[in-house]
């Protein structure tokens, strides 16, 4: 080829270079929202997420930096030591990570029955064999990796500050920490770790920051291979724990479809299995689009209203208990449970005047409490993170690893102990929850996001258990068919029943509380009550007119804010 033929060559080269250069600039830097937004369960969380959107990350740094920041300063269910699941939506498509915890090669079905087929108290909850291996790390790394603008060593700078600086200790996490202080198992040195917290003083942590330091040169290799582990595995063989080096080595986060289903104009994009959270949501949401006529007319939160959300909520409980589990190990039936067919049918079983005998309800196919927490965040880019995981209970199974200040998980009480016989949360399930190795156990965690025109219309979580999938429901439709404002929306009481116990409504102890009117009509009708100081934790931005508006639940201790 002649010399001044390359020569253009060249030249034409570098022109196409520059332009595809600042196309792809002008796209990262074209800003379809007014502003970002966050919703976190503590104001630590919250603060993290705007510095590192003020910093220019986008919604997948923000929520690492989140969820490192909670791991620290929101440590009864914030972590490093549990798992859970996150729902992205990012350039306009939706993905779901599955990072939730595995059950150790060691495990066995019946490791927490005795030898008369009995369930051991607190075996499965309160002690080194209640640790399943923990996958928040690696979910993490998983998320930046794919997604992530900002540096690894950036993200993780805020809970390394926290972990190092201390973090001023509010008093509802001192009165969490009275809760389980007297549960924990005596060999977990949680009262050593966390002894020294006081009401409004500064609370360091300096093994941990070590950890998050090594974690932050060294990416997911600390925790699973290097000296984290290591510590980790000690911390299991020193007291009977069943974790072992294998295990760590070989957990994988992974990447799932998320489930998408279309409602009122929208896409809801949510939670595949192991969670029963987005099924039981979707399942919620189509069986009362389907009883439209008879939710016709009728009043928000009155006893009719209570009694038809009662109805269909222990239909979804009955098929939970049956069919879900982790679609690694079987075979779960989502295009049936979510068919419209099944579900039309599910709905004209409901009595809209007369409570359906709960022995009645079964599978229609031929409470995990309150201890999770949640954040939502969406960037200036128009993407969206919606994050939900735990440790299981408050501050997990109580113990912390010697060296390293990391408070692991009791995620094996998740798994069914004995078929039929209901977890620490009053939830049943079946052989498809059993425990197996390798497997992970079955969640709530509902982590969701609703889109329409290929843009966030809402993101949404809760913590709450089997009130996870009800709590986000009810805030759904309180806005989108009660037509409520978002703050009303998240504060209005909320109502649960999940089959089992038979006939029983959770209600809340929140502001005014339940009307006695409205106790009395649904006692008449045959329901009983059972009363909770806290249900649910709601996370939650609504985007209208490509302005966010975020709002934290005013149960907990949480914070929204818009960053511009």
């Amino acid at each position: 080829m002649p010399f001044f033929l390359r020569s253009i060559c060249k030249v034409c080269y570098a022109i196409i270079i520059v332009i595809l250069v600042n196309t792809y600039v002008a796209a990262e830097e074209d800003s379809p929202l007014s502003a970002g937004a966050v919703a976190s369960p503590n104001s630590y969380g919250t603060i993290a997420a705007q510095e590192i959107l003020a910093k220019g990350g986008n919604a997948v740094d923000a929520a690492v930096a989140t969820a490192f920041v909670l791991a620290v300063t929101y440590p009864e269910a914030g972590n490093i030591g549990g798992g859970g699941f996150m729902t992205l939506w990012m350039n306009g498509k939706g993905y779901f990570l599955d990072y939730r915890e595995i059950a150790p090669a060691k495990a066995t079905t019946n490791m927490y029955l005795d030898s008369k087929g009995e369930v051991v108290a607190n075996l499965s909850l309160y002690s080194h064999k209640a640790v399943a291996v923990p996958g928040t790390v690696a979910g993490m790394w998983a998320a930046h990796q794919r997604f992530g603008k900002l540096s690894w060593q950036e993200v993780l700078a805020p809970a390394i500050s926290y972990a190092k600086e201390g973090f001023m200790v509010d008093e509802q996490l001192m009165q969490r920490y009275r809760e389980v202080l007297d549960k924990v198992p005596a060999n977990g040195h949680f009262k050593e770790y966390f002894g020294a917290m006081k009401i409004a003083q500064p609370f360091k942590q300096p093994e941990l920051a070590a950890v998050l330091e090594r974690i932050s040169e060294q990416g997911v290799n600390d925790f699973y291979q290097g000296e984290t582990a290591q510590l980790i595995v000690k911390q299991m063989a020193d007291n009977d724990g069943l974790i072992t080096e294998s295990d760590l080595n070989g957990y994988q986060a992974k990447w799932r479809d998320p489930l998408v289903a279309k409602w009122h104009g929208m896409q809801v994009i949510t939670a595949p299995p192991p969670s029963s959270g987005g099924v039981g949501l979707l399942q919620l949401l189509l069986m009362k689009q389907a009883l439209a006529n008879d939710f016709k007319g009728v009043r928000p939160n009155t006893a009719r209203y209570v009694h038809l959300l009662a109805e269909i909520e222990k239909r979804v409980f009955a098929d939970r208990a049956e069919y879900m589990g982790d679609p690694d190990f079987i075979n779960v039936p989502v295009k049936k449970l979510l068919a419209a067919d099944y579900l039309a049918n599910r709905a004209k079983e409901v009595n809209p005047y007369a409570i359906s005998a709960t022995e009645n309800i079964e599978p229609g196919l031929t409470p995990e409490k309150l201890q999770t927490t949640h954040f939502s965040i969406v960037d200036k880019w128009g993407n969206g993170v919606s994050n939900t995981y735990t440790l299981n209970g408050w501050f997990g199974s109580g113990v912390v690893v010697k060296g390293a200040g990391i408070l692991l998980n009791n995620e094996m009480d998740d798994f069914s102990s004995k078929a039929g016989v209901a977890n620490q949360f009053g939830v049943v399930g079946s052989e498809a929850n059993a425990i197996k190795p390798y497997k992970r156990p079955l969640s709530s965690m509902t982590p969701t996001i609703l889109t329409k025109d290929n843009k966030i219309v809402m993101v949404i979580g809760t913590p709450g258990g089997s009130r996870i999938i009800t709590s986000i429901f009810q805030v759904i439709v309180n806005v989108f068919d009660n037509h409520m404002s978002l703050e009303q929306a998240v504060s209005t009481p909320r109502y649960h029943h999940q089959l089992l116990p038979k006939d029983r409504i959770f209600i809340e102890r929140f502001q005014q509380g339940v009307p006695q009117l409205l106790k009395v009509r649904l006692q008449q009708m045959g329901y009983n009550f059972y009363q909770q100081d806290f249900s649910g934790d709601i996370q939650v931005i609504q985007i209208i007119n490509d302005k966010p508006k975020a709002v934290a639940d005013p149960r907990g201790r949480g914070r929204a804010l818009i960053v511009e």
